[in-house]
């Protein structure tokens, strides 16, 4: 059952306070505080780029994507020398032959040299019939006119193609797309602008330069949100059609869910779940063993607080998480990575490749400023997390 505390803040946090939250956290036990928390086994950390503006002149960076392509672990960012969400902003990467010990210079996806006013910052990647696709969230000026651009990697080249505006309108990408029973794929996002609901990408089948954007509606009374999310598709139960969207609220420490029936076409409201999750980008996904994590802040006494960096796990078709794992705190022993008491660990993204998952996330160190991040890595191993 919910702690009282737990219960008091669903209920006031949702639209209707008669009704029941919906539970993405089991009922059989209280979400679990820091304290509390198991870590991680055999958990390797890695640094995918330092925050180092003596050396490079970038002091934003933030929005880890990550991709295994060929052999190759493709990790990206978006990097600014300047402030956050402003025209200077570029969407960079580096690659790493051997699982992300050890990286590559800096590459530039995009510079938004194109117009002016450009930027084009963090996003997704897709590795599919042996092309490596990128999808970076762009805008104008300081986050105006928000959309959605597609590359793809020419390896002869060692250069990447723009292949136009994918999708206009106010989406952000947030986790690679993930293909469905209908064979269409879903990407998962937030909308920019209208209250900032989350919201997905369908693709047109296999054609990635064109999308169909779909905006999640909002519960009643909910409000202004900031809904970064992240989808979990039920592919072996349900033959794809179900899929749950997991987005951020705003500045409420909870974690929104809606729900489609029908390949992500229409959904449910976002509603208040019973699950606490910090105010930051949330990373969801299933696993080879068929079960199914979360990866955020979701303890019962972080509130805003952006550490510890944990998963939270469910068995194979419940929807219900049972089970939560502190993979990293803001302080710790492992050589190279930032360890400081007020460090932020956000916004992370993961990727299975050979019995190991791949936690790409942003980590200021405890530096004050807006994202003045570097890019680190967490190796998980599969066994782990059994």
């Amino acid at each position: 059952m919910l702690t009282r505390r737990q219960f008091v803040l669903a209920a006031a946090l949702a639209p209707d306070a008669s009704a029941a939250a919906p539970e993405l956290w089991t009922p059989r036990a209280p979400v679990p505080e820091s304290g509390a928390l198991e870590d991680v086994a055999d958990v390797s950390f890695h640094i995918i780029k330092a925050h180092e503006p003596e050396a490079d002149g970038y002091s934003f960076l933030h929005g880890v994507g990550l991709c295994w392509h060929k052999g190759m672990l493709y990790a990206s960012f978006g990097h600014n020398k300047g402030k956050e969400n402003t025209s200077g902003e570029e969407s960079r990467g580096r690659f790493s032959r051997d699982g992300g010990r050890t990286w590559s210079g800096v590459f530039t996806i995009d510079d938004g040299a194109e117009s002016p006013d450009l930027a084009v910052s963090h996003g997704v990647f897709l590795s599919h019939a042996g092309r490596l696709w990128a999808f970076m969230g762009a805008f104008h000026g300081e986050r105006q006119r928000v959309h959605t651009r597609a590359y793809f990697l020419d390896e002869r080249r060692n250069s990447w193609t723009f292949r136009g505006v994918a999708l206009d309108g106010g989406f952000w990408p947030m986790q690679q797309p993930i293909q469905l029973a209908d064979g269409n794929w879903i990407m998962a996002g937030l909308h920019v602008g209208d209250d900032n609901p989350a919201a997905v990408a369908i693709s047109h089948g296999a054609d990635f330069t064109k999308w169909r954007q779909v905006v999640i509606p909002q519960a009643p009374g909910l409000g202004r949100m900031w809904g970064e999310s992240t989808v979990i598709v039920y592919s072996e139960e349900s033959r794809g059609d179900r899929v749950l969207n997991i987005a951020r609220y705003g500045d409420q420490p909870m974690a929104l869910v809606a729900e489609s029936r029908d390949h992500g076409r229409t959904w449910t409201p976002s509603t208040v779940s019973n699950l606490p999750m910090v105010t930051s980008k949330p990373y969801a996904g299933t696993l080879s063993n068929g079960f199914h994590y979360l990866i955020a802040t979701t303890t019962a006494d972080s509130a805003r607080r952006r550490s510890p960096l944990t998963i939270a796990l469910s068995p194979p078709g419940e929807p219900r998480f049972r089970r939560i794992l502190r993979i990293r705190d803001s302080v710790t022993a492992a050589p190279l990575v930032d360890s400081n008491p007020g460090a932020a660990l956000s916004y992370p993204y993961a990727l299975e490749h050979e019995e190991h998952l791949y936690v790409g996330y942003s980590n200021n160190g405890g530096r004050v400023g807006q994202n003045i991040n570097s890019a680190e890595l967490a190796v998980i191993p599969i066994a782990a997390l059994r």
